[in-house]
Parts: structure tokens; C-alpha cells; sequence
């Protein structure tokens, strides 16, 4: 199952900031599908604690953001049009900065990315985000 998840509302950063993220939740990756106003990687991670969502970059050092309440483990979720909170961690030295985010879309087939980043890492080869270190 894979979600479009809209990102906004980043006012401190940048008034007309967005983001699309394509999240994977068998896989738990993500793509970047497009964005204005917030640097992001192309492509990441997924970690579930808690009921929340954290979104890795490719290199697993730090979340990129937290979508509050977004639990990937639920049985009976997500669901369109589904909404919450998330916190923008890509902003080195400053306060996490929050924004909202809804679920624009659920696709239950199994299709491949159209750009090819989602399955691969930068040398083409499968990534294999199992060894992230999440401390």
C-alpha cells in the first residue's frame, strides 16, 4: 500500500512551503514526489514509534520530519483525507517547526515509481535501509 501524504502550513520556513511525499508502507520508504520551499532529500526511510511516523533520508542519520499520528502499524489505517501535525526537523540549530499533514491518496496496487529512486539507492543497486541506526 502506498500513501500521498501532502505536507504544508510551513510558514516559518518559506509562506507557500509544501511538500508531496510518497510513503511505501510495506517497503517503509519514501519518495519525494514534489516540494517548494523546504529542502528534503529525494528519497528515505520510514520508522514507526509510537503512533507517529518519522521520515529518514537516505543516509538514516536524523528524521527529516515527524507526522504526528500517522501510525503505519494500524490495521484500519490510514485513510483519505486523514490529517495531523508534523514536525519539520531538516532546520540544523533551530526549533522543530510544525506543519500539517493529510492523506491525499491511498493506492493499493503495486506499481512501480516513476522515477525509480523509491526501490534504489544513488549507485541503482536495491537500498537496503534495514541497518539505520534510529538513536
Amino acid at each position: 500500500m502506498r500513501l500521498t501524504v501532502h505536507l504544508d502550513t510551513f510558514d516559518r520556513v518559506h509562506p507557500m512551503a509544501f511538500a508531496i511525499l510518497w510513503l511505501d508502507k510495506d517497503t517503509r520508504q519514501w519518495s519525494r514526489e514534489g516540494h517548494f520551499g523546504l529542502d528534503l532529500p529525494e528519497w528515505g526511510a520510514l520508522h514507526v514509534d509510537c503512533g507517529n511516523t518519522l521520515a529518514y533520508g537516505a543516509d538514516g542519520s536524523a528524521p527529516v520530519c515527524v507526522l504526528e499520528g500517522l501510525d503505519l502499524n494500524d490495521g484500519d489505517g490510514p485513510f483519505e483525507g486523514q490529517t495531523g501535525r508534523v514536525q519539520w526537523c531538516m532546520i540544523r540549530g533551530r526549533d522543530m517547526v510544525s506543519g500539517h499533514w493529510h492523506v491525499q491518496c491511498i493506492d493499493t496496487e503495486q506499481i512501480e515509481p516513476e522515477h525509480g529512486l523509491f526501490a534504489t539507492g544513488h549507485d541503482g543497486a536495491s537500498a537496503d535501509l534495514t541497518g539505520i541506526s534510529r538513536g
